[in-house]
């Protein structure tokens, strides 16, 4: 693999919980992110899934510095970027830009599409000369597929697609290295979808970027991405290459999720085994002790109440180089995926 161009360490952040009316006190914390840890190569695009609320998208608005973190480092070619501010971070801030999730309330629908593209311009000046901007901002609308003589159009006159295509090419207008891409596709009709993940990933090798792409549809991630990880209540439970994600899953958690994906070919939705969860995902005000998954784990044993599980390559595979050797937080990893027809804890198999 080649040299990580961004190595996240540690990261965490909390949200204060506040009580009172004149005299404030603190009651608690929403963990949003609670320890995470990943590395992003040069020209790779890293997955991120799970569902609402793991705080997937809390780590988009950190790498793009939108948040401060509470503990832990992102590290941008070597550099700690949490600890940079003023010139040293807008700097960075070039490097690393942000797609948003939804197109109809990220585009300002005061501005025209050349306003919109051309702002960061105006934020740094020295990426462009100021007589070249327009020019540069035609360039970019025919780079995302989109008719130059746009440029004077506002947002509400183009489709749900086109709008992403525009903030696409806003994230572009730097020639950032890196692009994290917020769910962007979740918005859009599933016939959009597909193109503009094919746009992404044209842009990917004509502008050599490195993404960190979030999203729920654990089916558009394994197009796009080079490696997944998948999330649950503020940490990543399982991460490696999307092949041996997808095919060999060692978490119950990423093994639940994938069960759920639509197969197909019917036959194999036949004889699939469908893992159906019970309970509701914990507070994240109220982490559970231990292995945070193990309230709705069928795998779930009393170790798992006192051991919080590293995320690493199961001790049952460390000696191996097949695919099931890569990182995973269970401490019974290497046990069937398949939940019994009457699993511990009330959880079971619906129909493929």
């Amino acid at each position: 693999m080649a040299e990580p161009i961004l190595e996240v360490s540690g990261l965490v952040k909390y949200y204060p919980l506040m009580r009172g009316i004149l005299f404030k006190k603190q009651v608690g914390a929403v963990k949003a992110v609670d320890g995470v840890d990943f590395t992003l190569a040069k020209g790779e695009t890293l997955g991120i899934v799970g569902e609402s609320g793991c705080g997937k998208s809390t780590v988009a608005k950190l790498l793009c510095s939108l948040e401060r973190p509470t503990a832990g480092s992102i590290r941008f070619k070597g550099e700690d970027i949490t600890r940079l501010s003023g010139r040293a971070l807008r700097a960075v801030r070039r490097n690393i830009q942000m797609v948003f999730q939804d197109p109809y309330t990220s585009l300002n629908p005061r501005m025209t599409v050349g306003d919109i593209i051309g702002e960061p311009y105006e934020i740094h000046p020295e990426a462009a000369p100021k007589g070249d901007r327009r020019r540069r901002v035609r360039e970019l609308l025919d780079v995302v597929g989109l008719n130059p003589e746009y440029i004077n159009r506002y947002p509400h006159q183009f489709s749900g697609g086109q709008r992403q295509r525009i903030g696409i090419a806003r994230g572009l207008a730097l020639r950032p290295e890196v692009i994290v891409a917020d769910e962007p596709v979740s918005a859009l009709d599933v016939s959009v979808q597909a193109q503009v993940i094919n746009l992404l990933d044209r842009l990917q090798s004509e502008f050599d970027l490195s993404y960190v792409f979030i999203a729920h549809d654990l089916s558009i991630v394994r197009h796009i991405s080079d490696r997944v990880g998948v999330m649950y209540l503020g940490r990543i439970v399982e991460i490696g290459r999307d092949a041996e994600i997808y095919d060999h899953p060692t978490h119950p958690y990423t093994q639940a999720l994938l069960s759920a994906v639509p197969v197909p070919d019917p036959e194999a939705r036949e004889h699939r085994e469908r893992i159906i969860l019970t309970g509701d995902v914990p507070s994240p005000t109220n982490i559970p002790s231990g292995c945070r998954f193990r309230t709705r784990c069928w795998k779930a044993q009393e170790r798992c109440t006192r051991e919080v599980p590293a995320l690493a390559v199961p001790e049952e595979f460390r000696r191996t180089t097949g695919p099931a050797a890569h990182d995973s937080a269970c401490h019974f990893a290497a046990e069937k995926q398949v939940v019994p027809p009457e699993a511990p804890g009330g959880h079971g198999n619906g129909p493929g």
